[in-house]
């Protein structure tokens, strides 16, 4: 194993530090769509609106992508970017605890939906800097290792969070009103840290225009899709499981809801038990994913997530279940936690870090941005259409389409892996 140098050491402490509480955060979250159904009263296209604003608003990535790569200040930047996202979850508070008024007056719906996108937009901020900030901070070969050790702690912490929360929900459905503001200032307190993180002086580039700027963005995603034909292949094939992914967990949310009639707890316990094995398994994937290709790693991923739909759509016709405290324990649903959790352990590495494997690290922002712009892109229709094709034509369908998506993701992948594996073969013996 190669010898951590100081700044690997302090950022890995900084990092895990920002992962740890970012675990109570999203404990809390991952139960944000059941409770605008369940405690808000809202309608299927009013969630499907959540998801959306967690991918969609990386489309502007497209017009901010070179500002940030001018940053010089990025500790002041993650600084305001804490405080301008996270306060506004303090509105909350002030939502009322009889549920019956969010049937009569939707204005409420409408505040939690804006509270939410403005909290997303944080993301633009965020993630490209974790990129660049790992990235400079870590070896190659410590990178994928490092990152996964990290995000073990967090599903950890996030795990017991929803679990817990979930118990509080089922005692006092308006729980969520104090829950959120309190992730809203620990999420302020995770960004301080995050922006701890050492990092060299950038150089100083001249200001150009906005319009300007937006052109050079713009040029720089097209040249790297062009040139960068394992990276291009990569993120095509990202964009179909990126599809299928967002169609098909806006109809899971609702199908607990309506299809399985699952209370706080249940959905607590399922999302809990899949994490559990993805802890398990993330130190395995987390060294994997740095000795093979992307491009095979992501068979894993998707491969795992056709297996889940398939298990989740057998409670269909094998609904045997029992309840154990509460909890609604579906048999079948055992095989939709196994393939689940592969799923869980891989995604967190593919899409979080994938892209900085197929670039040098200084460019590793500017590569997160162009991947993130593309999931923001496909984010623009999806979650809705996975509503439209679930109320439209029931779930069957839904999830049939979606798993026809992952199926071309998978051969895309292989197709350019075994290509680019025999061009280079021909090379060596030509």
């Amino acid at each position: 194993m190669e010898a951590f140098q100081p700044n690997q050491k302090r950022t890995f402490r900084l990092h895990t530090a920002y992962t740890s509480i970012e675990g109570i955060v999203l404990g809390v979250l991952a139960l944000n769509e059941f409770v605008f159904l369940k405690s808000l009263h809202g309608s299927n296209y009013m969630m499907s609106l959540l998801f959306q604003f967690s991918m969609v608003v990386f489309v502007a990535l497209f017009f901010i992508n070179e500002w940030l790569k001018r940053i010089q200040n990025r500790r002041r930047l993650l600084r305001i970017v804490a405080l301008g996202t996270r306060l506004p979850l303090l509105v909350l508070v002030f939502f009322p605890k009889d549920e019956k008024l969010f049937d009569v007056n939707l204005h409420f719906h409408y505040v939690f939906l804006l509270v939410f996108f403005i909290y997303y937009l944080g993301a633009l901020f965020i993630n490209p800097n974790i990129n660049y900030l790992l990235k400079i901070n870590y070896s190659h070969v410590n990178f994928g290792k490092l990152y996964s050790y990290s995000a073990t702690v967090n599903k950890i912490i996030m795990m017991s969070v929803t679990f817990l929360y979930g118990f509080w929900l089922d005692i006092d459905p308006s729980a969520y009103s104090t829950a959120l503001p309190i992730t809203g200032l620990l999420g302020i307190i995770s960004l301080w840290l995050l922006s701890m993180i050492p990092y060299p002086e950038s150089i100083t580039q001249p200001k150009s225009k906005l319009s300007e700027s937006i052109r050079k963005s713009a040029k720089e995603m097209i040249h790297i899709l062009k040139t960068n034909k394992a990276f291009r292949d990569f993120e095509l094939g990202f964009m179909f499981y990126g599809f299928s992914f967002m169609v098909s967990i806006a109809v899971i949310a609702i199908y607990f809801y309506e299809g399985l009639d699952l209370n706080y707890s249940s959905v607590a316990f399922y999302r809990n038990a899949y994490n559990l094995l993805a802890i398990l398994l993330l130190p395995f994937f987390g060294k994997l994913i740095g000795r093979i290709d992307l491009r095979k790693f992501s068979v894993i991923t998707y491969g795992s997530i056709i297996l889940y739909i398939i298990f989740l759509l057998m409670t269909l016709w094998f609904p045997q279940h029992t309840t154990v405290f509460g909890i609604k324990l579906y048999y079948v649903l055992i095989l939709y936690i196994l393939a689940h959790g592969v799923f869980a352990a891989t995604m967190v590495l593919l899409w979080n870090i994938g892209s900085a494997y197929f670039c040098p690290s200084e460019e590793a922002g500017t590569y997160q941005s162009v991947h993130l712009f593309l999931t923001g892109f496909r984010a623009l229709f999806a979650p809705t259409l996975g509503v439209f094709f679930y109320e439209k034509y029931g779930i069957v369908m839904a999830f049939g389409i979606a798993i026809v998506f992952l199926i071309i993701a998978i051969a895309i992948n292989l197709r350019s892996y075994y290509l680019e594996k025999s061009k280079l073969t021909l090379r060596r013996n030509g």
